[in-house]
Protein backbone atom coordinates (compact mmCIF):
# COMPACT_ATOMS: atom_id res chain seq x y z
CA UNK A 1 0.00 0.00 0.00
CA UNK A 2 1.67 3.76 -0.64
CA UNK A 3 -0.30 6.65 0.39
CA UNK A 4 0.73 9.96 -0.73
CA UNK A 5 0.78 12.98 1.82
CA UNK A 6 0.21 16.51 0.54
CA UNK A 7 1.23 18.83 2.62
CA UNK A 8 0.67 22.73 2.95
CA UNK A 9 3.49 23.53 5.38
CA UNK A 10 2.19 26.78 6.89
CA UNK A 11 -1.58 25.95 7.26
CA UNK A 12 -1.93 26.28 11.09
CA UNK A 13 0.87 28.04 11.63
CA UNK A 14 2.99 25.32 10.46
CA UNK A 15 0.75 22.51 12.11
CA UNK A 16 0.51 21.09 8.84
CA UNK A 17 4.55 19.94 8.72
CA UNK A 18 4.15 18.81 12.50
CA UNK A 19 1.25 16.83 11.31
CA UNK A 20 3.03 15.20 8.28
CA UNK A 21 5.55 13.87 10.26
CA UNK A 22 3.77 12.22 12.90
CA UNK A 23 0.79 10.90 10.09
CA UNK A 24 4.02 9.61 8.16
CA UNK A 25 5.40 7.66 10.96
CA UNK A 26 2.13 5.93 11.87
CA UNK A 27 1.64 5.10 8.54
CA UNK A 28 4.61 3.75 7.74
CA UNK A 29 4.63 1.75 11.48
CA UNK A 30 1.36 -0.11 9.81
CA UNK A 31 3.51 -0.95 6.66
CA UNK A 32 2.54 1.67 3.96
CA UNK A 33 5.20 3.51 1.64
CA UNK A 34 4.57 6.75 2.36
CA UNK A 35 5.57 9.84 -0.25
CA UNK A 36 5.62 13.46 1.64
CA UNK A 37 4.68 16.52 -1.24
CA UNK A 38 5.51 19.71 0.47
CA UNK A 39 4.00 22.88 -1.18
CA UNK A 40 5.45 25.95 -2.15
CA UNK A 41 2.39 28.03 -3.90
CA UNK A 42 -0.75 28.23 -5.29
CA UNK A 43 -1.49 25.26 -7.54
CA UNK A 44 1.01 22.91 -6.62
CA UNK A 45 -1.35 20.66 -4.72
CA UNK A 46 -3.06 20.37 -7.89
CA UNK A 47 0.39 18.96 -9.42
CA UNK A 48 1.39 16.52 -7.31
CA UNK A 49 -2.17 15.04 -6.85
CA UNK A 50 -1.72 14.73 -10.77
CA UNK A 51 1.16 13.21 -10.55
CA UNK A 52 0.38 10.80 -8.33
CA UNK A 53 -2.82 9.56 -9.68
CA UNK A 54 -2.74 6.03 -10.44
CA UNK A 55 0.61 5.53 -8.39
CA UNK A 56 -0.79 5.51 -4.96
CA UNK A 57 -3.72 3.71 -3.08
CA UNK A 58 -4.38 6.95 -0.66
CA UNK A 59 -3.80 10.84 -1.08
CA UNK A 60 -3.84 13.06 2.07
CA UNK A 61 -4.35 16.43 2.19
CA UNK A 62 -2.76 17.93 5.06
CA UNK A 63 -4.02 21.50 5.25
CA UNK A 64 -7.00 24.00 4.55
CA UNK A 65 -10.42 23.67 2.21
CA UNK A 66 -7.83 25.34 -0.37
CA UNK A 67 -5.64 22.09 -0.63
CA UNK A 68 -8.38 19.80 -0.12
CA UNK A 69 -9.66 21.80 -3.58
CA UNK A 70 -6.55 21.07 -5.44
CA UNK A 71 -6.01 18.19 -4.79
CA UNK A 72 -9.11 16.94 -6.15
CA UNK A 73 -8.85 19.17 -9.68
CA UNK A 74 -5.44 16.77 -9.73
CA UNK A 75 -7.54 13.65 -9.56
CA UNK A 76 -9.38 14.02 -12.38
CA UNK A 77 -11.98 11.47 -13.05
CA UNK A 78 -10.18 8.70 -10.61
CA UNK A 79 -11.73 8.13 -7.31
CA UNK A 80 -8.53 7.18 -5.28
CA UNK A 81 -10.17 7.66 -1.51
CA UNK A 82 -9.03 11.60 -0.19
CA UNK A 83 -7.73 11.33 3.83
CA UNK A 84 -7.99 14.48 5.25
CA UNK A 85 -5.83 16.23 8.04
CA UNK A 86 -7.52 19.49 8.97
CA UNK A 87 -4.90 22.27 9.88
CA UNK A 88 -6.27 25.57 7.66
CA UNK A 89 -8.55 28.39 8.87
CA UNK A 90 -11.98 27.39 8.02
CA UNK A 91 -11.94 23.38 7.81
CA UNK A 92 -15.66 23.55 6.57
CA UNK A 93 -15.51 20.26 5.02
CA UNK A 94 -14.02 18.76 8.40
CA UNK A 95 -16.35 20.54 10.45
CA UNK A 96 -19.70 19.20 8.18
CA UNK A 97 -18.56 15.44 7.91
CA UNK A 98 -17.21 15.68 11.75
CA UNK A 99 -13.68 14.63 10.75
CA UNK A 100 -10.78 14.17 13.24
CA UNK A 101 -8.46 16.95 13.97
CA UNK A 102 -6.55 14.99 15.56
CA UNK A 103 -3.67 13.19 13.53
CA UNK A 104 -4.65 10.40 15.81
CA UNK A 105 -7.96 10.21 14.94
CA UNK A 106 -6.95 10.78 11.42
CA UNK A 107 -4.69 7.68 11.29
CA UNK A 108 -7.67 5.87 13.11
CA UNK A 109 -9.78 6.48 9.95
CA UNK A 110 -7.09 5.87 7.67
CA UNK A 111 -6.56 2.63 8.57
CA UNK A 112 -10.23 1.66 9.26
CA UNK A 113 -10.35 2.42 5.33
CA UNK A 114 -14.25 3.56 6.19
CA UNK A 115 -15.07 6.16 2.43
CA UNK A 116 -18.10 8.15 1.72
CA UNK A 117 -19.02 9.50 -1.27
CA UNK A 118 -19.38 13.49 -2.20
CA UNK A 119 -20.51 15.47 -4.59
CA UNK A 120 -18.48 17.89 -7.22
CA UNK A 121 -19.61 20.49 -9.34
CA UNK A 122 -17.58 21.53 -12.30
CA UNK A 123 -17.34 25.38 -11.95
CA UNK A 124 -16.00 27.39 -15.49
CA UNK A 125 -13.76 24.45 -15.34
CA UNK A 126 -12.78 23.97 -11.95
CA UNK A 127 -14.00 21.46 -9.38
CA UNK A 128 -16.14 22.63 -6.35
CA UNK A 129 -17.37 20.33 -3.47
CA UNK A 130 -17.66 22.83 -1.02
CA UNK A 131 -19.38 26.19 -2.13
CA UNK A 132 -19.17 28.88 -4.95
CA UNK A 133 -20.07 32.80 -3.71
CA UNK A 134 -21.03 35.13 -6.09
CA UNK A 135 -20.90 38.41 -5.06
CA UNK A 136 -20.19 39.91 -1.67
CA UNK A 137 -18.13 37.00 -0.01
CA UNK A 138 -15.81 37.21 -3.26
CA UNK A 139 -15.74 40.42 -2.30
CA UNK A 140 -14.17 40.57 0.90
CA UNK A 141 -11.33 37.64 -0.64
CA UNK A 142 -10.33 40.18 -3.47
CA UNK A 143 -9.85 42.60 -0.35
CA UNK A 144 -8.26 40.20 1.01
CA UNK A 145 -5.34 39.20 -1.50
CA UNK A 146 -4.41 42.56 -1.68
CA UNK A 147 -3.23 42.92 0.77
CA UNK A 148 -2.27 39.71 2.34
CA UNK A 149 0.82 38.64 3.95
CA UNK A 150 2.09 35.09 4.76
CA UNK A 151 -0.71 32.72 6.28
CA UNK A 152 -4.44 33.44 6.98
CA UNK A 153 -5.98 33.66 10.24
CA UNK A 154 -9.87 34.54 11.21
CA UNK A 155 -8.25 37.81 12.45
CA UNK A 156 -7.24 38.94 8.93
CA UNK A 157 -10.88 38.67 7.77
CA UNK A 158 -12.36 41.48 9.48
CA UNK A 159 -10.22 44.47 8.11
CA UNK A 160 -10.91 42.74 4.73
CA UNK A 161 -15.21 42.57 5.49
CA UNK A 162 -14.60 46.53 6.11
CA UNK A 163 -12.99 47.27 3.18
CA UNK A 164 -15.45 45.66 1.33
CA UNK A 165 -19.05 47.17 3.22
CA UNK A 166 -17.01 50.17 2.61
CA UNK A 167 -16.52 49.62 -1.26
CA UNK A 168 -20.13 47.70 -1.66
CA UNK A 169 -21.86 48.07 -4.80
CA UNK A 170 -25.07 45.96 -5.19
CA UNK A 171 -24.05 43.63 -8.53
CA UNK A 172 -27.32 42.84 -10.33
CA UNK A 173 -27.05 39.36 -11.25
CA UNK A 174 -29.11 37.68 -13.44
CA UNK A 175 -29.59 33.70 -12.65
CA UNK A 176 -30.71 30.59 -14.41
CA UNK A 177 -31.05 27.81 -11.98
CA UNK A 178 -32.16 24.57 -13.90
CA UNK A 179 -33.56 26.24 -17.19
CA UNK A 180 -35.62 29.30 -14.96
CA UNK A 181 -34.60 32.51 -15.25
CA UNK A 182 -34.21 34.33 -11.79
CA UNK A 183 -33.49 38.61 -11.51
CA UNK A 184 -33.23 40.75 -8.99
CA UNK A 185 -30.58 39.30 -7.51
CA UNK A 186 -27.88 40.93 -5.54
CA UNK A 187 -25.10 37.56 -4.76
CA UNK A 188 -25.73 33.66 -4.71
CA UNK A 189 -24.04 31.26 -2.68
CA UNK A 190 -24.46 27.55 -4.29
CA UNK A 191 -23.05 25.28 -1.24
CA UNK A 192 -22.58 21.25 -0.98
CA UNK A 193 -22.12 21.87 2.85
CA UNK A 194 -24.32 23.15 5.88
CA UNK A 195 -21.28 25.32 7.17
CA UNK A 196 -19.71 28.48 5.35
CA UNK A 197 -16.84 30.35 6.30
CA UNK A 198 -16.13 28.15 9.36
CA UNK A 199 -18.73 27.73 12.39
CA UNK A 200 -19.53 30.90 12.44
CA UNK A 201 -22.35 30.39 9.71
CA UNK A 202 -24.66 27.75 8.66
CA UNK A 203 -26.82 26.99 5.93
CA UNK A 204 -29.53 24.68 5.16
CA UNK A 205 -29.27 21.85 8.16
CA UNK A 206 -31.44 19.09 5.88
CA UNK A 207 -28.41 19.82 3.16
CA UNK A 208 -27.03 16.10 1.85
CA UNK A 209 -23.53 15.75 0.45
CA UNK A 210 -23.90 12.90 -1.50
CA UNK A 211 -27.73 13.43 -3.42
CA UNK A 212 -26.62 14.91 -6.91
CA UNK A 213 -27.48 18.27 -5.91
CA UNK A 214 -26.28 21.30 -4.47
CA UNK A 215 -28.14 23.86 -2.03
CA UNK A 216 -28.67 27.22 -4.15
CA UNK A 217 -29.57 31.21 -2.17
CA UNK A 218 -30.37 33.81 -4.13
CA UNK A 219 -30.13 37.08 -2.18
CA UNK A 220 -32.16 40.61 -2.78
CA UNK A 221 -31.42 43.80 -1.34
CA UNK A 222 -29.58 46.56 -2.75
CA UNK A 223 -27.81 47.95 0.28
CA UNK A 224 -25.10 47.45 2.63
CA UNK A 225 -27.96 46.94 5.43
CA UNK A 226 -29.90 44.04 3.62
CA UNK A 227 -26.28 42.48 3.25
CA UNK A 228 -25.68 42.65 7.34
CA UNK A 229 -29.62 41.16 7.88
CA UNK A 230 -28.23 38.07 5.60
CA UNK A 231 -25.36 37.73 7.77
CA UNK A 232 -26.97 38.18 10.89
CA UNK A 233 -29.58 35.45 10.01
CA UNK A 234 -26.88 32.89 8.59
CA UNK A 235 -25.11 33.38 11.78
CA UNK A 236 -28.17 32.38 13.90
CA UNK A 237 -28.77 29.55 11.55
CA UNK A 238 -32.24 31.36 10.05
CA UNK A 239 -31.67 31.80 6.73
CA UNK A 240 -35.06 31.09 5.19
CA UNK A 241 -37.21 31.42 2.09
CA UNK A 242 -38.38 34.67 0.92
CA UNK A 243 -38.58 38.29 -0.10
CA UNK A 244 -35.05 38.34 0.13
CA UNK A 245 -33.70 34.78 -0.15
CA UNK A 246 -34.64 32.69 -3.18
CA UNK A 247 -33.60 28.85 -1.80
CA UNK A 248 -33.55 25.90 -4.58
CA UNK A 249 -31.61 22.61 -5.00
CA UNK A 250 -30.27 22.90 -8.53
CA UNK A 251 -28.38 20.60 -10.92
CA UNK A 252 -27.02 23.52 -13.12
CA UNK A 253 -26.69 27.14 -12.45
CA UNK A 254 -25.33 30.09 -14.35
CA UNK A 255 -25.03 33.84 -13.53
CA UNK A 256 -24.40 36.42 -15.88
CA UNK A 257 -23.90 40.17 -15.16
CA UNK A 258 -23.83 43.55 -16.74
CA UNK A 259 -20.75 44.36 -15.22
CA UNK A 260 -17.79 42.15 -13.75
CA UNK A 261 -18.43 40.50 -10.59
CA UNK A 262 -15.95 38.59 -8.74
CA UNK A 263 -17.21 34.67 -7.53
CA UNK A 264 -14.94 32.28 -5.57
CA UNK A 265 -14.63 28.76 -5.44
CA UNK A 266 -14.35 26.56 -1.82
CA UNK A 267 -12.55 29.78 -0.41
CA UNK A 268 -10.42 30.80 -3.07
CA UNK A 269 -10.96 33.84 -5.43
CA UNK A 270 -11.03 32.27 -8.74
CA UNK A 271 -12.39 34.81 -11.81
CA UNK A 272 -15.57 36.91 -12.51
CA UNK A 273 -19.17 36.52 -14.18
CA UNK A 274 -20.59 34.52 -16.17
CA UNK A 275 -19.87 31.27 -14.39
CA UNK A 276 -21.64 28.21 -15.15
CA UNK A 277 -22.00 25.60 -11.98
CA UNK A 278 -22.49 21.73 -12.64
CA UNK A 279 -22.74 19.40 -10.60
CA UNK A 280 -21.45 16.35 -11.93
CA UNK A 281 -22.43 12.61 -12.10
CA UNK A 282 -19.05 10.94 -10.30
CA UNK A 283 -18.35 11.70 -6.69
CA UNK A 284 -15.03 12.21 -5.17
CA UNK A 285 -14.58 9.38 -1.96
CA UNK A 286 -13.37 10.85 1.28
CA UNK A 287 -11.83 9.14 3.93
CA UNK A 288 -14.48 9.38 7.23
CA UNK A 289 -14.47 7.73 10.70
Amino acid sequence: MKATLIVNPISGRGRGERAARLLREGLESRGFAVETRVTHRKGEAREWAAQANGTTSLLVGIGGDGTLNEIANGLGDRTIPIGVVPTGTSNVLALDLGLPRSVEGALRAMLAGKTAPIDAARVNGRLSFFCVGVGFDAMVLQELERRRRGAIRRSTYLPAVARALARYRAPRLVVEADGERIEGISAAIVSNLFYYGGRFFGLARDRRVDDGLFEAYFFRGDSRLALVRHGLRAMARRLKPGPSLEFRRVRRVRIESEDPVPYQVDGDLAGTTPVEIVVLPRRLRLVVP
